[in-house]
């Protein structure tokens, strides 16, 4: 049996033949090293596992060791072009090693949900932060999965999210949760994490505001409904919502502290409002009235214990009611009424303004709009009042003619020769 070669120990140049016949050490490792490219070798493992790498110094002073790739995956070829490759990099100050560690530290696009859900969401009323974990959770999480890095997210990224969620037919979702992306980037940019926002410039679907408002007759029938409803304590909301025209979170966690029933005014803190502002409002005698029974209501059930902190508490007077879905889809079935959602009582509460008289800018400050364009879409109401409003100009004009003897012609347009 012929005797087979062994490689000869220290430097050599490197080839696969002899890389095959490197033999195993005892223990630990041993490392052979090329001639051609300094620095460049192959270990060998006690499990005969071998792989080619790179020593080199920075230019701090700090030896590395780079770990190029495992033979005979990599030739030894292969393995000294990366080597040169590398080489060049470390004699421009480079630090390949250190490269790598960095990318594998930096912030994953699962760290920057766990911070904005850990420090911004905290600061969102009750119902935005159950919306937004809704979106994380359904869309945001599921796109980005788990090793997404912050840095590397960039606008075709954001945008499939946005292509995707729209061609489920979620136009409007899609909208929202591209807001919620959009934020979190902005975020990320204030704490270092990029230097731009990937979700600016994406086009977003065309929206367009539901113009539902109870009729007259609805109204009865809803007032009738809520009457005859078990659950008064719902029926209550809902009638306080018909009677200020307030959001529903706003209502929900409506509190005592902030109600005045003898100057008839309600103070919103910022907490609870949607523009963080406080906002304050007047109540009509009959809003006062249902607060005054409710209050006096809470007061005989509880005659030995201060006045509870809600309006409107929860079971077990633990915190406030926060669910109206079940209350609100039995009431709209007993009053025979489709296709109504709840913060649409909001919108009808600003038709009721319109009929009344009141401008824009007056809708606007009560409830609580501090853009005069979200109140701009309710100018078409004004159709009916600016209708009757210009025929009583005319009427007097007619009326004041015929009682100077003269006759009103009625312009039928065109010019005169």
């Amino acid at each position: 049996m012929p005797h087979r070669k062994r490689p000869k120990k220290g430097p050599q140049r490197l080839t696969d033949a002899i890389a095959k016949r490197l033999p195993s050490p005892a223990k630990d490792n041993e490392v052979t090293y090329d001639t051609e490219v300094s620095g460049f070798g192959i270990r060998v493992t006690a499990a005969a596992s071998r792989a080619f790498i790179l020593n080199y110094v920075t230019k701090a002073g700090r030896e590395r060791r780079y770990t190029i790739g495992g033979f005979p995956n990599w030739s030894t070829t292969a393995g000294r072009a990366k080597a040169r490759e590398l080489r060049r990099l470390i004699d421009d100050g480079g630090d390949p090693l250190a490269d790598i560690e960095a990318e594998r530290a930096a912030p994953a696009v699962v760290d920057l949900i766990e911070r904005f859900e850990r420090e911004h969401l905290p600061r969102l009323r009750a119902s935005s932060q159950a919306d937004y974990k809704r979106m994380i959770e359904n869309h945001i999480r599921p796109h980005f999965g788990r090793h997404f890095k912050v840095a590397d997210v960039g606008f075709e990224d954001v945008d499939r999210l946005h292509r995707r969620i729209t061609a489920a037919g979620h136009l409007h979702r899609a909208n929202r949760v591209i807001a919620v992306v959009s934020k979190m980037f902005s975020l990320a940019v204030r704490w270092g994490m990029r230097t731009d926002n990937p979700a600016k410039g994406i086009e977003h679907n065309r929206e367009h505001h539901r113009r539902r408002y109870l009729s007259g007759d609805e109204l009865a029938r809803l007032t009738r409904a809520l009457t005859e409803y078990s659950d008064q304590q719902a029926a209550n909301i809902i009638r306080l919502l018909l009677l200020t025209g307030a959001r529903r979170g706003e209502v929900l966690g409506m509190r005592w502290a902030d109600v005045d029933l003898t100057a008839g005014k309600w103070s919103k803190p910022p907490s609870s409002t949607k523009q963080k502002e406080h906002h304050e409002v007047p109540l009509s005698a009959p809003a006062r009235q249902l607060l005054s029974k409710i209050r006096g209501a809470q007061a005989r059930k509880h005659p030995k214990r201060p006045l509870g902190e809600f309006v409107f508490p929860g079971v077990g007077d633990n915190g406030h009611v926060v669910n109206l879905k079940r209350p609100w889809r039995q009431l709209c079935k007993a009053a025979g009424i489709t296709g109504l959602r709840i913060h649409d009582l909001r919108h009808s509460y600003a038709s009721q303004l319109v009929s009344a008289g009141a401008s824009l800018p007056l809708i606007g400050a009560l409830l609580g709009h501090s853009n005069a364009t979200t109140t701009h879409r309710y100018a078409h109401l004004f159709d009916d009042p600016q209708r009757a409003a210009t025929e009583r100009v005319g009427a007097i004009i007619e009326a004041a003619g015929n009682a100077s003897g003269e006759n009103v012609t009625p312009f039928k347009g065109g010019r005169r020769a």
